[in-house]
């Protein structure tokens, strides 16, 4: 099966002008293949780059998720961006919820790339974006995008990169793992331009990590509107470095620090800052 969302170049100079000239953003650096964006660009921190440099590449062969998860498509076939942020220091205690502001970030840009396309149609968008804690973005219960935070120093001079792929044209034999899905699969009849969706991306990375710079309360008012696990029936496999073990029960809520609230099965509370949660079947 072939894709039908063409694997051309991003059309680097309209996203320049878009995002930079008439656009927050400092500098776009653009690369056909890389190991990581999100190395490249921590290496790029170290040496002075300023905040609001992104970094686009049409392939990467070592793109990484959370818990050093593998995440790697064909050439062509996903939007992958890094973004830098310098943040001040006392908004580092807030380090908890920046991966939900990204997640959130994805959602927007998917949002808007669903309804410019239903526009050009005249049909509906069958894309209903939404995420699963802490960052998913799951379209029909599948996963569509991989991203990781990555702190390049949170010393003297803060600095955070922000990265992620999201499969827009890979056909069902190229998905990494079978629970994973790519926009022209959720929404048959429709395709994407890479280039304003990256578009979308980044303008929406800028404006909500702009809100979670500044604390912003409306930033986890929005996440938990889009937030499919709370009121979830979940297990959460806990990590080894909290005491491994898996408890079932229900999502009730994610706290203002980002934690997922969670009362297993014998009715204990539990304030959660890590584990794989999966949504089970209402019984």
């Amino acid at each position: 099966m072939n894709s039908r969302t063409p694997r051309t170049q991003v059309d680097t100079g309209a996203l320049h002008r878009r995002c930079v000239t008439g656009g927050p953003y400092a500098r776009i650096v653009h690369t056909g293949s890389t190991g990581s964006t999100n190395a490249d660009l921590v290496a790029a921190s170290s040496r002075g780059a300023p905040e609001w440099t992104a970094v686009i590449a049409e392939h990467q062969s070592a793109g990484r998720g959370r818990h050093g998860r593998v995440w790697t498509a064909p050439e062509g076939s996903q939007v992958i961006v890094s973004v830098l942020i310098r943040p001040s220091a006392p908004g580092l205690v807030r380090l908890g919820t920046l991966p939900l502001a990204a997640g959130l970030a994805v959602i927007d840009a998917v949002t808007a790339a669903a309804d410019r396309a239903a526009a050009e149609t005249g049909s509906p968008s069958p894309l209903q974006p939404v995420l699963k804690w802490p960052n998913d973005v799951l379209l029909g219960g599948r996963k569509l995008c991989g991203i990781l935070a990555e702190a390049a120093n949170l010393s003297d001079a803060p600095a955070v990169v922000v990265g992620l792929g999201i499969n827009v044209s890979l056909t069902e034999d190229e998905l990494p793992v079978p629970h994973a899905v790519s926009l022209d699969l959720a929404a048959p009849g429709h395709t994407f331009d890479r280039t304003l969706l990256t578009g979308d991306v980044l303008l929406a990375l800028h404006h909500r990590l702009t809100q979670w710079a500044a604390g912003d309360p409306g930033l986890l008012a929005d996440y938990r509107d889009v937030c499919s696990s709370i009121g979830a029936r979940a297990k959460v496999l806990i990590p080894a470095a909290e005491g491994e073990r898996t408890i079932y029960g229900t999502v009730t809520g994610v706290a203002d620090d980002g934690r997922l609230l969670f009362r297993d099965e014998d009715g204990n509370d539990h304030e959660l800052a890590a584990g794989d949660v999966t949504h089970l079947r209402p019984v």
